[in-house]
Formats: C-alpha cells, sequence, structure tokens
C-alpha cells in the first residue's frame, strides 16, 4: 500500500510539473516602452490568445535602458522597442546575449522646432537636442550631415557622437538628453530629434518635422529574445500575430503613415 501511495504521489508530482511547464510556454512577458507602440502591441496579443491560446502580458517602461536588463535577467521573455543597431550597441556595451526573433516596424526620426519652420532657418550657435542613446544619437548626426550642416569623420558610423564632428560651419551647440524628456526640452531648444515613440503622444508628426528619415531606413525595430529562444513556439507564435494585417492597419491609425511594415 505503501509503495502504492508513493508511486501515486510521484505521478501526481510529475503531472504537475509537466502542466506547469506547458502553462510557462504558452504565458509570456514582453516588454514595451509605454506610449502608442504599446496599443500596437496589445492587438498582437489579442491576436496571439485567439489564434493559439497564448497568455502575453505586456511590462511597459519609460526608457530604453531597462527593457533590455529585464530581458537578460530573465524577467521579460522579449522585447519589441529598439531597432537592431541599437540591440547591437547593447550587446557589445555589456554583453547580453540577445537575438531577433522578428521585425516590427521602421519609426523614421525626425527633428522638430517651435522656432523655425525649415531646417536652413536654423541660427548660428543653435542649440539641437540629441537622444543621449548610442545608435540613436549617431542616427541623428548622420541626417545633419546628409544635409550638409555638419561633417562627420565617418558618416556610416551608426555610432557617432559631437566629437566625431569634424566640421561645424554654423558652430551648433549640441545637447544630448533622455530620449523620453526629448518632447519637454523642444520649447527650450531650437531643434530637437525625437524618435516617433516620444513624438507622436507630445503631438508632433513627421509632416512637422524640418527633416526626418525616409522609407529606406535601415534603422527597422525588432522582437528582441534572449539568444535560442526565437525558436521558442511562444515567441514564432507572438511574432507570427504581430507580423499581421490587424497590426499594420493599428499603425496606420496611430502613427498616420509614420509606422512602415518591416516585415514586407
Amino acid at each position: 500500500m505503501r509503495k502504492t501511495l508513493i508511486g501515486a504521489l510521484a505521478l501526481s508530482t510529475l503531472s504537475l510539473a509537466i502542466s506547469q511547464a506547458n502553462a510557462d510556454e504558452h504565458s509570456i512577458k514582453v516588454g514595451t516602452v509605454a506610449g502608442p507602440e504599446t496599443d500596437v502591441m496589445q492587438v498582437a496579443v489579442d491576436l496571439a490568445e485567439e489564434r493559439y491560446g497564448l497568455d502575453v502580458e505586456i511590462i511597459e517602461f519609460t526608457d530604453y535602458v531597462t527593457p533590455n536588463a529585464a530581458l537578460a535577467d530573465g524577467s521579460l521573455d522579449a522585447n519589441a522597442y529598439q531597432h537592431e543597431p541599437y540591440m547591437k550597441a547593447m550587446v557589445n556595451d555589456r554583453g547580453y546575449d540577445f537575438a531577433i526573433a522578428g521585425r516590427t516596424f521602421v519609426y523614421p526620426i525626425g527633428a522638430y522646432s517651435e522656432k523655425y519652420d525649415a531646417i536652413e532657418d536654423l541660427p548660428e550657435g543653435a542649440t539641437i537636442a540629441l537622444p543621449n542613446d548610442p545608435s540613436n544619437e549617431g542616427r541623428s548626426l548622420i541626417l545633419l550631415h546628409n544635409e550638409g550642416l555638419i561633417t562627420l569623420d565617418d558618416p556610416t558610423n551608426l555610432e557617432a557622437t559631437p566629437l566625431d564632428i569634424v566640421e561645424n560651419p554654423k558652430d551648433f551647440d549640441f545637447r544630448e538628453i533622455e530620449a523620453a524628456q526629448l518632447p519637454r526640452v523642444l520649447p527650450d531648444v531650437d531643434m530637437a530629434f525625437i524618435n516617433n515613440t516620444f513624438a507622436q503622444p507630445a503631438g508632433l508628426t513627421l509632416a512637422d518635422a524640418l527633416v526626418k528619415e525616409g522609407p529606406e531606413s535601415p534603422y527597422v525595430n525588432i522582437i528582441a529574445v534572449r539568444g535560442g529562444d526565437e525558436e521558442r513556439e511562444a515567441i514564432k507564435q507572438l511574432v507570427d500575430a504581430y507580423q499581421s494585417d490587424e497590426v499594420a492597419a493599428k499603425a496606420e491609425e496611430l502613427f498616420k503613415g509614420a509606422a512602415v511594415p518591416g516585415w514586407e
């Protein structure tokens, strides 16, 4: 009788473990930056539940650094907020083991001003605010280089900083500021480069930008996971749900053409 009870208990424990493993595989956490991109992800989450029975919890962040730290330490199963150059910069800087599970949208960066209507109107000594994260700062400086307003020593360097400017004929004053704070400082500077993640909630659209990236931008956003997890079935299901007509339609509604599907 005792052996029978022990055997039944072991079988019950094994069944519970298998059930828990199955539940874990169908329950994942994905990080986003608070704002319209979270609303877009919610459409994918609802679709993943409808199609696959996947239980996805969205965790919102307000900065560009913490979501990768949370992914690395296992607090998240995936995040969807960054482009590949930024992820590579973080991997090189912090030694993260990340992989790309899928592509989302290109969100072109733009330069905005409350004081001037054209980039040619910027005066000598104008104050220009830049996002202070590694690749978006270079992305902004490359746009200025392409406009002929500055000269970079290497215009292909995606991690360029103001130290890499070799010619600054109008003596622009560059200020490096956290991306989320750029809309707030816009009234205090002559021009600011603002990611669409933060521009759109602040009431700015690409139509307002003095200069902006075109659809050929290499900065397509991604769904990032820990290395090897791109093969997890739940991750593949989330990517499939995200790369859908329903998600593309929601992005068009929210971003008015400023979000270009990167999976097509």
